[in-house]
């Protein structure tokens, strides 16, 4: 590949082994009831009219691997990091959405370019839908990926079990197109309470929340008000959450000059995973380097 990647061509270039692309084996899940946004903030809820009834599942394809189980751990949920360090996370949901998820690849491209790292909450559905996309994005050791449930539900109404599985199935999915196993998670909407946190750490995983929403997927939101919003209120240990399932309607707009003033200020992206010191588990395969862009003026 030369020069600036094109990520699409990248991704389509790159063909799957029968066992490795789910959607060509067979493993698509109906996604009922699932609302089209994401993270809008911890006090936002969705309007739905089968809110809280359960989503029905497939039966899992015969290439989905089980990933191997995590230690559990007690409950834990991060929403920022330490205030003393000017260290600033940024981290986009993949969410599953009720029809076909979309990919907005115009912010891992802007990200790749800029060598910015940051966290992606991927969907279980989202992954199935974008089999290549996810294994090309594995080439990029500045991305952490994470675990936004496989079916994007209001987990606060939903049984431990159905819970459960929409914690396994998506680590699941993960590890069988990357060989990775996420080791941080993200619910829905925000909506962690007590029992959601319990569950999510007997799974062997951090709950993140964060302190800074970008407000990207509200349409009414221009990139100037993304960029002087984001900017503004950016702190010291600032966990930013955007989208990069299109739901963002103008964050790739905004990412570029985000990220210049974010590093005006002084601040220094990290993963989600480094600001709060987790130590990674399972090996990722590097890629080259992209040549820098100059600096947006």
């Amino acid at each position: 590949m030369n020069g600036l990647l094109s990520l699409r061509s990248g991704f389509r270039a790159r063909t799957c082994s029968s066992n490795v692309c789910i959607h060509r084996i067979g493993i698509i899940l109906i996604a009922l009831a699932l609302s089209a946004g994401c993270a809008r903030g911890p006090s936002v809820l969705h309007d739905e009219h089968a809110l809280g009834e359960p989503l029905p599942y497939e039966p899992p394809g015969p290439g989905l691997r089980t990933a191997p189980p995590l230690p559990p751990i007690p409950p834990r949920v991060v929403s920022r990091g330490p205030r003393k360090e000017k260290l600033i996370a940024l981290t986009f949901d993949a969410c599953s959405t009720r029809g076909v998820s979309h990919f907005d690849e115009a912010v891992i491209r802007e990200l790749i370019r800029a060598e910015v790292p940051a966290t992606l909450f991927l969907g279980g559905k989202w992954m199935e839908e974008h089999p290549d996309e996810t294994i090309e994005l594995t080439r990029y050791p500045q991305f952490e990926f994470a675990n936004h449930t496989h079916l994007h539900p209001h987990l606060q109404r939903e049984s431990n079990a159905r819970v459960r599985e929409e914690i396994s199935r998506t680590q699941d999915v993960l590890y069988t197109l990357t060989g990775r196993r996420a080791r941080l998670f993200r619910a829905p909407y925000a909506e962690l309470d007590e029992r959601v946190a319990r569950l999510v750490g007997e799974a062997g995983l951090v709950s993140v929340q964060y302190d800074l929403a970008s407000g990207d997927p509200d349409r009414n939101v221009s990139a100037k008000r993304l960029i002087d919003y984001v900017s503004d209120m950016a702190r010291n240990g600032s966990i930013v959450v955007m989208h990069m399932n299109g739901r963002g309607w103008h964050t790739a707009e905004a990412l570029p000059r985000i990220i210049f003033r974010l590093r005006k200020k002084g601040f220094r992206f990290v993963t989600v995973g480094e600001m709060i010191g987790l130590t990674p588990i399972d090996t990722v395969v590097s890629a080259p380097r992209l040549p820098p862009k100059e600096n947006p003026r």
